[in-house]
């Protein structure tokens, strides 16, 4: 299971928690989140963020794609709050009783095309991904961001031609930035993040497909009080100012 750290503060942190009474997230360790792998730099900057709003707070995110969190979660994985790259996999959850209250929809993002840097293989548009002679990569079909892309591809009337499945859109995105593959289909939030190791070509909005983003406290919740909190501040202006710095839609 991926965790991300952030460093000797959360460590001081884990210590001041185990020492004090006081420590908001209580004596179960602190707040985990499941979040999807495209939520990955918006959600360590809202978990820092909100452990400077928390004194004594430390948050810990889980970060996969969205299938994968909620088979973790129906499988009995403790956890505190799902945000999902697709409304589909939360209402699974929803159906099995395993999140608390009406999931709320937060954030909204596009698909887009990515090439490694300077485009070297020339692609135009989604019509290349039926072209043998190109390296192409989607996301699994099982998971959000591969779903969205075949919708996508769909739509256009185009089957393609893939020489790769990634388990997510991360490492869908680090082997188009490696120039191991000539194409794939990503969130535009992920070109954004990628440092210029990328580039992005725009899909029409006539074959566009857009994802919500929903987030829920799970049912359980060793922290819900805490929990609450946190998708409290995710929802807020605060936290959609970060969700948008990251290139993240309105909802």
């Amino acid at each position: 299971m991926p965790w991300v750290q952030r460093g000797l503060a959360a460590a001081t942190v884990a210590v001041a928690c185990a020492l004090s009474a006081a420590c908001t997230g209580g004596s179960g360790g602190g707040l985990l989140v499941f979040a999807a792998a495209s939520l990955t730099d918006a959600f360590e900057e809202l978990a820092s963020a909100f452990e400077a709003a928390h004194p004594g707070s430390r948050v810990e995110l889980n970060l996969a794609n969205s299938s994968s969190l909620r088979e973790q979660i129906l499988s009995g994985a403790p956890g505190d709050v799902f945000a999902s790259a697709s409304t589909s996999d939360m209402d699974l959850l929803a159906g099995a009783g395993a999140v608390a209250g009406a999931p709320r929809i937060f954030a909204r993002n596009l698909l887009e095309i990515a090439v490694p840097a300077g485009n070297p293989a020339g692609v135009t548009g989604l019509q290349d991904f039926a072209d043998p002679g190109l390296l192409i990569g989607l996301c699994a079909a099982e998971i959000p961001c591969g779903r969205y892309a075949r919708r996508a591809l769909a739509s256009a009337g185009v089957q393609p031609s893939l020489d790769s499945n990634e388990p997510d859109v991360r490492a869908l995105l680090t082997k188009l930035a490696a120039g191991e593959l000539d194409a794939g289909i990503v969130y535009a939030t992920d070109v954004a993040s990628a440092g210029g190791t990328v580039d992005g070509i725009p899909i029409p909005a006539a074959h566009s497909v857009q994802a919500a983003y929903p987030i829920a406290q799970l049912s359980g919740a060793p922290h819900p009080q805490l929990a609450s909190e946190f998708m409290a501040f995710v929802l807020s202006d605060p936290g959609r100012r970060v969700l948008a710095g990251h290139g993240f839609l309105a909802p």
